[in-house]
């Protein structure tokens, strides 16, 4: 199942519901330009992730690293990480991304010893599966494994995704990593959600500088170096982007019009939005609105 534009809340949370019926877990192939931002726009959640790209490749931006990840890789991302994910040279990137509650790889009896401890750690945002080492490309057979279960739907496959899902924690944690823990990166992290909350509770509304910082309880200065070194921008750049992610929703409906959707989403110009749209998009916005409603044609 290709989830093309999923939900988040203001502060960057995924409102996707990673469970089944059942489990609390989700498995399912993403191809990153069938997304409607064409690419997997900035995010966080409960879940720890664990992706297998199967086709192309791709670089993810995971806090303030990016990773290139190409076909037979894969990585593990940790519990509250931003991250995000972009296609590279028009690979036509396709991963499995499964997605588990960190209480469900093992018993509640084990969860304190060996998983706790994991999701806690600040040193580890996220690990790289390189399938030349064993335990990583162990969790990577593990992956597709798991993806043709779920899609066979066999009886009982949840008995058995549950079983590889341990086998999949077992050879995460064999790779011997020292786990740390520092209050400042978490407090840090903290802030920059913060930040983020704000700017999406308030994007249709005129932002300045000060009110972004004061939100992380920042100063200004303070405020721009955050943005630029987790989001390599600018913090009045990334609302305009923003704004524009927002506008894309709105222009694919039939009834509205260009100036209605720039006002809507907190520009005061409809000219400065078509200008930022065609730079951000290649194409204008009424462009965009027609290829996605072709009987407007």
């Amino acid at each position: 199942m290709q989830i093309k534009n999923f939900m988040v809340d203001k502060s960057l949370k995924e409102l996707t519901k990673h469970h089944t019926v059942v489990l609390p877990f989700a498995c399912y192939e993403t191809t990153i330009k069938q997304n409607i931002n064409s690419y997997i726009p900035l995010h966080w959640h409960d879940e720890f992730q664990f992706v297998h790209v199967v086709k192309g490749e791709a670089i993810f931006q995971i806090n303030e690293e990016n990773i290139f990840v190409q076909e037979g890789e894969g990585l593990f991302i940790n519990s509250g990480c931003l991250h995000m994910a972009k296609d590279r040279n028009d690979s036509d990137c396709t991963y499995i991304c499964l997605n588990v509650s960190p209480s469900f790889v093992l018993s509640q009896e084990l969860y304190t010893t060996f998983v706790k401890p994991y999701y806690q750690a600040t040193n580890i945002p996220f690990l790289f599966l390189d399938p030349k080492e064993l335990w990583a490309n162990s969790i990577l057979c593990y992956i597709l494994k798991i993806n043709e279960m779920i899609k066979q739907n066999s009886p009982f496959y949840e008995i058995d995704v549950s079983l590889h899902l341990t086998l999949i924690w077992k050879n995460l944690i064999m790779n011997g990593i020292e786990l740390e823990y520092e209050q400042s990166v978490v407090v840090k992290s903290n802030r920059m959600k913060q930040m983020l909350n704000w700017i999406h509770l308030h994007f249709s509304e005129k932002i300045l500088l000060d009110d972004i910082a004061r939100a992380g309880q920042l100063s200004r200065s303070e405020c721009c170096r955050y943005f630029n070194r987790i989001l390599k921008t600018t913090p009045l750049n990334y609302v305009t982007d923003y704004r524009i992610q927002k506008s894309l929703i709105l222009l694919q409906q039939p009834e509205s019009n260009v100036t209605e959707v720039a006002f809507q989403v907190g520009f005061n110009s409809t000219s400065y939005f078509i200008d930022k749209f065609r730079k951000s998009m290649n194409l204008t916005p009424l462009a965009y609105k027609k290829l996605k409603i072709p009987e407007l044609l």
